[in-house]
């Protein structure tokens, strides 16, 4: 009875992939979410076989069980990426997002599945439900004041541009490697001070650690620096997208952010792959 279920599930998942991608593109925003939610699930249990996998191949031959348990997440995690590159061939700022390296159909369709541009005039508004704003705090016995969905989404977005860096095509990584030099010169320059300074006021860091050392030399730990650097070219590529959608959806221009409206920055950088008069 096991083996016949070994074999026949396969064959079941197949079908199961024929019908999600034609249907896939009737998906509402809270099954896509769903469907993103469970991708990253499968993923890691791919992962977790896959360990399991080459840590039993050191001393025999991995259990056909094992081995069909990886390939079984392996396939509905293929399933569920066709679905969503479905899907989000029918939303304008998915299909500009998934034109990115390092931005595929399952983050993309978490970028549409999390945000309604009718309820973002700004950019701002993006940046604070992903939880990037730093005048946000997430106080005792309150609600999250984010969506953790989203910044965890924005988490592996920024992991994706470190890794992408240094590949043909890409626009986000490269700026994240030149805005980590900038970062890392202001901090030997003891800019930071400040930072480091509350750092230990606030946390309780072991005084054995490098972090400790770093901070109390008045600079951030090199981690520390890679995390704001990343962090910056999350936050570019998240006012690209509300550019784009916020263009795409009403045909006008967006709110400049705050920073340059308000603040007189004057360092604009246009998105990528989207040229002017597009609406």
């Amino acid at each position: 009875m096991e083996t016949t279920t070994i074999i026949e599930a396969p064959e079941a998942i197949q079908r199961l992939k024929r019908d999600l991608v034609t249907a896939a593109a009737t998906l509402s925003t809270n099954e896509a979410r769903y469907l993103v939610d469970a991708y990253y699930a499968i993923q890691e249990n791919r992962k977790t076989a896959g360990n399991q996998v080459r840590a039993l191949a050191e001393s025999k031959e991995p259990h056909t069980v094992i081995l069909w348990l990886f390939d079984q997440n392996e396939i509905l995690e293929k399933q569920i990426k066709r679905a969503l590159d479905s899907w989000t061939d029918s939303i304008p700022a998915a299909v500009w997002a998934k034109g990115i390296v390092g931005i595929g159909p399952v983050i993309s369709a978490g970028l549409a599945a999390h945000i309604d541009i009718t309820r973002c005039p700004t950019v701002g508004r993006i940046w604070r439900f992903a939880g990037l704003d730093p005048t946000q705090e997430w106080l005792p016995k309150t609600k999250r004041p984010w969506n953790a969905a989203l910044k965890t989404l924005c988490w592996k977005i920024g992991e994706s541009f470190v890794k992408q860096s240094c590949r043909e095509g890409d626009f986000y990584g490269q700026l994240y490697q030149q805005r980590k030099q900038q970062e890392t010169a202001a901090n030997e320059a003891g800019k930071f001070a400040d930072q480091a300074r509350a750092k230990l006021q606030r946390f309780n860091i072991g005084k054995n650690t490098e972090a400790y050392k770093w901070y109390a030399q008045g600079k951030l730990p090199p981690a520390h620096v890679h995390a704001r650097a990343k962090r910056w070219a999350v936050k570019l590529f998240l006012a690209h997208y509300h550019h784009v959608a916020w263009k795409l959806a009403t045909g006008q221009e967006p709110p400049k952010p705050y920073v340059i409206s308000h603040l007189n920055h004057v360092d604009f950088i246009k998105p990528p792959n989207f040229p002017e008069g597009t609406a």
